[in-house]
């Protein structure tokens, strides 16, 4: 299968955009902090990404620019190597970061042909790539991840019809993760901080732009981290062609209160089962609006890790909240 194109969702402003009035020190301190979320993850980052992701400050791409392209004015904890910019002394990433995207390359056409497959699903509403696909930096064998929202009502049983997915996928050899299932009726986040807008602002939709649209509005909370990361990061040129007679022909038995004891018994199984399994605590949660199966405390881990460079960086007395 032929590489899935991806395109900007937006068009930069140009190099000669007006300046707003932002403080230099502070888009500085921003910039730095971008830099350093992205290390955790050896991922340099373009001048571009570092204007989408400045942390806490909103800029213009060329307040930004002005400031990496200049060596007398780019903050001291920046290098820069063959385009990108990473913290001093990690110039190394940047093969890390290439050898990546080269097989982010290869695994974009599976992880679109199955995201068609879940969302052409029975009361599957958006589906969207999140995680380390979205960034185009998978190592090998790495997850693909999914959120994905439902209609109300019918969260459960969409789940249990995605894991159809997931299993044919690992015959296949691929690890595909559903681990964000979301109804309409939860759509805003209750989980605030630089990670959570951070996989929020990165998701790349592959159907349901609607939805998505409405999502991103619903937690514009997000800004107060990532203040110029609108809209997706791209777009990947697909579509999902549903009939809606087929829809509400494969809907409607599910409707019926048959239908809907099916979903509060798999519901009722699935939640005893997994609360059984790993235990209360973590970032995990179900309810019948939402299924986070996010087991392994990556996002407490990842503020951790970032929260260690700031304190490297004697940024983290400055801080004000990101990295907690």
């Amino acid at each position: 299968m032929a590489a899935i194109p991806k395109t900007a969702y937006a068009a930069p402003q140009p190099a000669d955009a007006p300046a707003s009035t932002v403080d230099r020190d502070a888009l500085a301190r921003a910039t730095v902090r971008a830099v350093a979320y992205g290390d955790v993850f050896d991922y340099p980052l373009t001048a571009a990404e570092v204007h989408r992701y400045l942390v806490g400050v909103a800029a213009t791409p060329a307040e930004v620019n002005a400031l990496l392209r200049d060596p007398a004015n780019r903050p001291a904890a920046i290098a820069t190597y063959d385009g990108y910019f990473m913290l001093r002394g990690r110039e190394g990433i940047v093969a890390t970061r290439r050898r990546r995207a080269a097989l982010a390359a290869r695994v974009w056409p599976r992880a679109v042909r199955y995201g068609r497959a879940i969302a052409r699903l029975p009361f599957v509403r958006m589906v969207g790539i999140t995680g380390e696909l979205a960034m185009d930096s998978v190592d090998d064998g790495a997850d693909i991840d999914y959120l994905i929202v439902t209609e109300p009502g019918h969260l459960w049983l969409c789940r249990a019809l995605i894991i159809g997915i997931v299993r044919l996928a690992r015959h296949g050899g691929d690890i595909i993760c559903p681990n964000y299932l979301l109804s309409e009726h939860a759509l805003v986040l209750q989980e605030r901080n630089l990670y959570t807008a951070h996989e929020m602002t990165q998701m790349v939709p592959l159907s349901g732009l609607e939805i998505y649209t409405r999502l991103r509005r619903l937690n514009d909370w997000t800004a107060r981290f990532l203040p110029n990361a609108e809209g997706p990061p791209s777009l990947v040129t697909t579509d999902v062609p549903v009939h809606p007679v087929a829809r509400a022909l494969a809907e409607a038995p599910l409707r019926s209160p048959a239908g809907q004891r099916l979903e509060r018994w798999e519901r009722e199984r699935k939640i005893r089962r997994l609360s059984q399994v790993h235990g209360p605590g973590g970032e995990a949660a179900f309810s019948a609006d939402w299924c986070k199966g996010h087991f392994d405390g990556h996002g407490h881990r990842t503020l951790a890790a970032y929260a260690e460079r700031l304190r490297a960086l004697d940024l983290l007395d400055a801080d004000e909240g990101w990295g907690t």
